[in-house]
């Protein structure tokens, strides 16, 4: 036995293995899991994810494994799984989770159905069990090629929220700790869907300076959904708000910027995401719906949504937001 601690990351995509081949160096074994056991027989075979992160041999301690009951020998989890998948994730992880682990969360949205937030899933789900938050910019390939990457950790107890840094950090992945739960989170979903808008101004061909102002646009409209909620100012602007937003506002390796890009150029909403999974898509009629009843402004998010949902066309949503009322920079 080392005496290092074990980890389990649920979901084998690109970034599920990036970060378990990131973490094993620090772990005496890291389940990854997936649910489909052909997948998960091919990585075990070929000890690569070809299928979601080609290129990367896969860690000695990584194992990948079909039964979700890996869980029960891990310190802490790390779930991987997109958005609107993490309730039933969490139904099925119940019975098998130690009391004493860690569910942190890595995926970026809002259920549809509830509005309710990863850690408030889990809350209804498994009630009792620690919630943490893993957010802020950050590509898949970039982690896997070892460059430097920095994030935010955050949950509810700053003690936890330490550990937790401590047993996942690397040489080049950095670990900022946080205890606004809510706020890392919001940060994460709410810029998927200003990433679509600045995709289409991108694939529209409007400029850099349109780019740049619905940027801090949109990170305004960020800042003011988040805060109605209790979020800390500091963490929007920090690397799981601003940074994440900047970095997903402005590369095509982003799903939700090339959704945005596809639509930008006139391909229409149900094709844009050439097959792709886009949580910006998936969360953006929620968080319009949501900002809504906090009684907060968020044009660009609710003019993303009406192009999604066929109910407008990208140049009238362009003229719309630029023939809205003049007023002062709030």
């Amino acid at each position: 036995m080392t005496g290092k601690p074990t980890l389990a990351v649920l979901g084998a995509g690109a970034w599920g293995t990036a970060l378990a081949n990131m973490a094993a160096g620090a772990h005496a074994t890291v389940w990854l899991w997936a649910h489909d056991p052909t997948h998960v027989e091919a990585m075990r075979r070929d000890r690569r994810n070809d299928r979601r992160l080609p290129g990367f041999n896969l860690a000695p301690r990584v194992e990948p494994v079909a039964d979700i009951a890996c869980v029960a020998e891990a310190d802490h989890v790390l779930s991987v799984v997109p958005a609107q998948n993490f309730r039933a994730t969490a139904q099925i992880l119940r019975g098998h989770l130690r009391r004493d682990a860690a569910v942190v969360n890595c995926a970026k949205g809002i259920e549809r159905d509830t509005g309710l937030y990863m850690h408030e899933i889990l809350a209804e789900t498994i009630p009792g069990q620690a919630a943490a938050a893993l957010s802020g910019p950050s590509f898949a390939i970039d982690l896997a090629r070892g460059l430097p990457t920095a994030v935010t950790l955050a949950a509810e107890r700053g003690d936890l929220a330490e550990k937790l840094c401590a047993r996942l950090a690397a040489r080049h992945f950095r670990l900022y700790r946080s205890n606004d739960l809510i706020g890392v989170e919001i940060g994460g979903a709410a810029k998927n869907v200003l990433a679509i808008a600045c995709g289409v101004v991108m694939g529209k061909k409007l400029g850099a300076s349109a780019h740049a102002a619905l940027l801090a646009r949109g990170f305004a409209e960020l800042m003011r959904f988040a805060t109605a909620q209790g979020a800390r100012p500091e963490t929007i602007m920090g690397l799981s708000g601003l940074g994440d937003l900047a970095l997903t506002c402005s590369s095509p390796q982003s799903r939700n910027y090339a959704l945005g890009f596809a639509l930008g150029r006139g391909e229409a909403p149900r094709t844009a995401s050439h097959g792709k999974l886009s949580e910006g898509a998936l969360t953006a009629r929620i968080l319009v719906d949501k900002a809504r009843g906090l009684g907060v402004e968020m044009p660009i998010a609710e003019a993303v949504t009406a192009i999604l949902e066929n109910r407008i066309d990208v140049g009238a949503a362009i003229e719309a937001l630029m023939s809205r009322p003049f007023k002062a920079e709030s």
